[in-house]
């Protein structure tokens, strides 16, 4: 099976390939668009800015490279939220893919970026197939998606937000499965083996 992972100069890639190894899958991190057209599986992972990212992608031609993708394609965290159809971040267009706004979190009494482990509820997906409402995730966001119909999971930091969404052969998660443990390990698992 091949497996790529989308290069647009964000963090986070190696933590994604290294947790990929750990379930004996290999992979490949790349920008080229065949490549990415010919995986099996497609990862779109990323920690950044919403607003340099979609300019790599801008001016590497994988805007609609990506959005035309029939293969599976998971988005993690960044990759995620550059899936929506806006990020408040930098006021960025992104793919579109997802009917769902990315807006900052604001609150006098929280933290951002909200830092740590939170647990997900509302499982409506394949993804999580194997586990139970209330898993715990690992998650480093300043922003959120908005609940939207293509809501899969929630969560809840101030108010719910979108966990993961859905829609067609396009996944997003908004935690790190890559530092989220055996539940984290069991998302990815899913995604290579039963999508």
């Amino acid at each position: 099976m091949k497996v790529a992972i989308i290069k647009y100069n964000a963090g986070n890639v190696q933590s994604v390939q290294y947790a990929l190894q750990r379930i004996g899958v290999s992979s490949v991190v790349t920008d080229d668009a065949e490549t990415i057209q010919k995986a099996d599986k497609i990862i779109f992972p990323g920690v950044g800015h919403a607003g340099p990212a979609m300019q790599y992608l801008h001016q590497n031609g994988l805007v609609k490279i990506i959005v035309d993708l029939k293969q599976p394609v998971l988005g993690i965290c960044l990759g995620m939220q550059l899936m929506c159809t806006h990020s408040a971040e930098g006021d960025t267009s992104c793919l579109g893919i997802f009917d769902s706004e990315i807006r900052l979190f604001e609150s006098p009494v929280c933290k951002v970026p909200q830092v740590g482990w939170n647990n997900m509820y509302d499982l409506k997906s394949v993804l999580f197939t194997g586990l139970i409402e209330g898993d715990f995730v690992y998650t480093v966001n300043s922003y959120y998606a908005a609940l939207s119909k293509d809501t899969v999971a929630k969560t809840d930091y101030i108010f719910p937000y979108s966990a993961a969404l859905q829609k067609n052969n396009f996944y997003g998660v908004q935690f790190h499965p890559e530092k989220s443990g055996i539940t984290g390990e069991t998302i990815l698992k899913n995604f290579i083996q039963n999508i």
